[in-house]
């Protein structure tokens, strides 16, 4: 594509439109339009952006190349088939779908067209994640804590599918092996969906992860902490800090890594753009996507299970 990548975004609450304003500004695209079943909402954001407003997603249909699908997980489906049969490439906000039999259905479309999915799992973009990519080898116990207050704007998933879901992708992105066993618990406290998830999962290679989400909590704490046998890594996602520690000389050495932070959305939406060019492969495909629905489903559903 040398011509302007034109581009449609679906669904413009609060992260829809934070997708158009960085789709408005990104060189070589071309915001055709947003579209939201809330009228005065798709033409706030349609005017801020200086762009098109629509409440039908089907009129962008034979007017763009691509689109991202920012509307509630059940929809998720429904609104990327009908783009994907219209040969329109999808990125679309985490999770992927509701069910693995959607997932599948998508990725074979996908992949009988030729099309990309792209799946917005954002922290891989995060620029404190990135940059100790090549400093983890061998994991053998992560633990991750993603906890904040309430949102009573999210009702159709619990926390494991709402938060969890973006530490399980981190978390079998830096493992890469298959699982052996998982246990998990968790609490209903404010909403029909578990609103506390703990988990613990046990891969092939022996390395453990020990999971923690909650949206009940005062305070917002995003944390990853990676143990090797050469290292300890601490990642805080808000603040993009990360500290390593390393044994030397019989005792242990701490350095903090300087980081350039940068927009985690716009590298991401970036990346969508560039592999849409490119005719390249995801950072997030729609398979990586469809592992961590996979094991956010098991979990959920074993804390689901546990209540009775």
């Amino acid at each position: 594509m040398s011509s302007p990548v034109k581009i449609a975004v679906i669904g413009v609450g609060k992260l829809g439109s934070k997708h158009a304003e960085v789709y408005s500004k990104l060189p070589g695209v071309e915001l055709v339009g947003v579209c939201d079943s809330s009228e005065s909402r798709a033409k706030e954001v349609a005017f801020h952006c200086k762009t098109k407003a629509s409440t039908h997603f089907k009129d962008f249909i034979g007017k763009v190349d691509a689109v991202s699908i920012v509307v509630p997980s059940s929809k998720h489906f429904e609104i990327s088939k009908e783009f994907l049969e219209h040969n329109i490439h999808v990125l679309i906000e985490k999770p992927i779908t509701a069910t693995l039999k959607e997932a599948d259905e998508l990725l074979e479309i996908a992949g009988k067209k030729n099309l990309t999915i792209q799946v917005g799992h954002i922290e891989r973009f995060n620029s404190a994640f990135r940059a100790i990519k090549s400093v983890i080898k061998a994991p053998r116990f992560i633990e991750c804590h993603r906890l904040g207050p309430y949102d009573p704007r999210v009702v159709d998933v619990g926390v494991t599918l709402d938060l969890m879901i973006h530490d399980i992708d981190i978390v079998l992105d830096m493992v890469r092996s298959p699982i052996k066993h998982v246990d998990s618990v968790g609490a209903f406290i404010l909403s029909k969906t578990e609103d506390i998830a703990n988990a613990r999962i046990r891969f092939e290679n022996n390395c453990v992860c020990d999971l923690t989400a909650s949206r009940v909590t005062k305070d917002v704490m995003r944390k990853i902490r990676i143990f090797q046998d050469d290292a300890y890594i601490s990642i805080d996602y808000v603040t993009q800090e990360v500290l390593i520690y390393t044994k030397e000389n019989g005792g242990i050495h701490h350095k903090k890594i300087d980081i350039t932070r940068s927009d985690s959305l716009k590298e991401e939406l970036s990346d969508f753009i560039r592999c849409l060019r490119e005719n390249k492969k995801p950072l997030v495909s729609g398979e990586e996507g469809r592992q961590a629905l996979a094991l956010a489903l098991q979990i959920s559903k074993e804390i689901k299970d546990s209540q009775h």
